[in-house]
């Protein structure tokens, strides 16, 4: 009978590095687990098999002796060696009761030892275990993102049960010692193998490695001692952030088990782009439009800043695409007093029609300037390709 398949059950390569490993079952985890999918039993099932997988591959020890032999059941298949050279079918040396790789191994020969039937009585309880983080998305103006807002959310999330306090039992109920595994945290087995009996253990299946077991379970949870819940999150968002900023809210996530602490919520931000303003790092970049006869003989004009308007004075001369730098008038540098600065491009108007007087006006100013100009004239020979 062939044994499952590890790598394909968390969907990586067997070359995956042990961070991919994790990565890998986090996302499969927060999917399949019943907390999302209470009376789901195919997906209790599946979160069964990745938790098995991830236990396996996310162990060194363990990674290593299922790479040699975890094709099939131990390594008794197609002829291939034993441990310690021996063919586990010629000795009935069965590898698949070592669940736990070669750590289980160690524990049988010196924590119970060979024959011994069992023993040890060690308690294996679980730790705590840290929430995981959710995230959300936020959407933003131009506008907000300089001068700073606030925002106020709902998030779905897994909570501490309200019923039961967190401790999984009906109130007024107790917990108790589990008589399943009698307050040890594990089930013993003992197998008969080429050395002798040998024992192994595993956490016990009816109060998950803890030992205790609630009288009777929460009405609420079912004994999970969590439940989905929505809040709302009110979050401010300082100015000067920009597009694809995260921001990170502490203690905001899932709630944790055992006693874990509570995850993070990452709150992703987008920032609609403006109309008016270009940002660049903490600097402004914007365009304004002038008239031909303002740049040749300078003026006063008001312009537009993220900030409000103000006055800029135009020098007399001023060609197109003249830049003028407007100090301290950019975005502000988020949780700082620096501020960024505002380019203004200044971009002349030329006029595609004039007026009679204006044409007199235009033609004295050609004169003065000695220009000798042939508005309307024949067609030059390149003009017939226009």
């Amino acid at each position: 009978m062939s044994q499952k398949d590890f790598y394909s059950t968390l969907g990586v390569e067997k070359n995956a590095s042990d961070q991919d490993i994790k990565k890998a079952y986090r996302k499969l985890a927060q999917k399949y687990h019943p907390d999302k999918n209470e009376g789901n039993k195919e997906a209790e099932s599946k979160f069964k098999e990745i938790s098995e997988a991830y236990e396996t591959l996310s162990d060194k020890q363990k990674r290593s002796f299922y790479d040699q032999f975890g094709s099939t059941q131990g390594a008794s298949g197609g002829g291939s060696s034993g441990f310690g050279g021996y063919s586990g079918n010629a000795q009935g040396f069965d590898f698949s009761s070592f669940g736990g790789g070669f750590s289980d191994i160690f524990e049988s020969f010196f924590n119970g030892g060979a024959g011994s039937g069992g023993g040890g009585g060690r308690r294996r309880q679980r730790g705590p275990v840290r929430g995981d983080d959710i995230e959300a998305n936020i959407k933003i103006t131009f506008e907000e993102s300089v001068k700073g807002t606030s925002r106020e959310l709902e998030v779905t999330k897994a909570d501490k049960c309200s019923n039961c306090g967190g401790n999984g039992a009906e109130p007024g109920t107790k917990i108790i010692t589990c008589k399943t595994c009698g307050g040890t945290g594990e089930i013993r087995e003992v197998r008969q193998t080429i050395l002798g009996q040998m024992a192994t253990s595993r956490a016990c299946d009816q109060c998950n490695g803890e030992g205790r077991t609630p009288e009777k379970k929460c009405s609420v949870c079912h004994g999970t001692t969590r439940t989905r819940v929505s809040e709302k999150v009110k979050v401010k968002i300082p100015a000067g952030i920009s597009n694809d900023s995260t921001i990170r809210l502490s203690g905001k996530g899932e709630a944790g088990i055992n006693g874990g602490s509570y995850g993070d919520l990452y709150l992703h931000i987008t920032v609609t782009p403006s109309k008016d303003f270009l940002r660049s790092g903490d600097d402004i970049h914007a365009e304004h439009t002038i008239h031909l006869v303002q740049g040749v003989l300078g003026d006063e004009i008001d312009i537009r800043t993220v900030y409000g308007k103000i006055k800029l004075r135009i020098p007399e001369g001023t060609p197109s695409g003249k830049v003028f730098k407007l100090k301290g008038y950019g975005m502000p540098r988020v949780n700082s007093q620096h501020k960024g600065d505002h380019y203004l491009k200044i971009i002349l108007d030329i006029p595609e029609k004039l007026s009679r007087k204006e044409k007199q006006l235009y033609a004295e100013l050609a004169k003065e300037a000695k220009l000798d100009l042939k508005p309307g004239g024949k067609p030059g020979f390149f003009d017939q390709f226009k």
